[in-house]
């Protein structure tokens, strides 16, 4: 009984340090998809920013 109880034991410590592990990382990847969407969002600005300029500058170009 006492062996089952041990080895029960060891496996419940298993799993907790699979979830700890597991939350640290989940965590992690949260942060990291954060910073992509910000860096996304910066990107666009530029985009538009870009697009704006570029279509100013066409609108001034006289036609042939």
């Amino acid at each position: 009984m006492s062996v089952s109880l041990d080895h029960l034991e060891h496996k419940v410590e298993q799993v907790l340090a699979v979830c700890v592990s597991l939350r640290s990382e989940n965590q992690a990847l949260r942060a990291h998809v954060a910073g992509l969407e910000a860096e996304k969002a910066a990107l666009a600005r530029k985009i538009d920013v870009t697009r704006e300029r570029l279509e100013a500058l066409m609108a001034r170009v006289p036609e042939e």
